[in-house]
């Protein structure tokens, strides 16, 4: 037995590192993920090297502190301060939409938000948004959207373009 595992002392290493890894899925820390990475890059050595353990357990655990000093901090800072998931209404809080018909205070009106179309009236009661001017939401109430204007009316280009010419006329200086 001991002459097996003395040949074989990569599979010892991998071993640890699947017994690491798994625990890993447990605790979700990336802890025993990094140690795992150690056990196996010990196996790696072992595999060229079966005689020299001592050269095992050094690249192993070299490789390990290095993982848990370089790679976790990255990988956690990554996870916890990544943006934050908006779920349900909760996701439209904050940006910005058209008004397609005129808001009231004592009624609602309607935007245009991204290509939906959401129920809206104004965050202040009291205010009258005209269609085309452009609102931030505020908040949600029920499938209410609550919005603040942000901008004056946008009109459309027709408004105010002039009349087409006659290619025929001469040109105006």
């Amino acid at each position: 037995m001991m002459d097996w595992l003395r040949d074989n002392i990569w599979v010892a290493w991998l071993s640890i590192a699947a017994v690491l890894g798994l625990a890993e899925l447990a605790s979700l820390d990336f802890t025993l993920l990094m140690l795992a990475a150690g056990a196996l890059t010990a196996a790696g050595v072992a595999a060229f090297f079966p005689g020299l353990l001592w050269l095992q357990i050094v690249v192993g655990l070299i490789t390990a502190a290095a993982m848990l000093a370089a790679i976790r901090p990255m990988i956690v800072r990554k996870i916890h301060h990544g943006q934050e998931l908006k779920t349900g209404s909760a996701h439209v809080i904050g940006r910005t939409g058209t008004v397609v018909k005129e808001i009231h205070p004592d009624g609602v009106g309607s935007i245009r938000l991204g290509g939906d179309l959401w129920t809206a009236r104004p965050y202040d009661e009291v205010s009258t948004i005209p269609p085309g001017t452009r609102v931030e939401v505020m908040g949600v109430d029920g499938a209410t959207a609550i919005v603040y204007p942000i901008g004056e009316p946008l009109h459309h280009q027709l408004d105010k373009a002039e009349p087409p010419k006659d290619p025929n006329d001469p040109p105006t200086v």
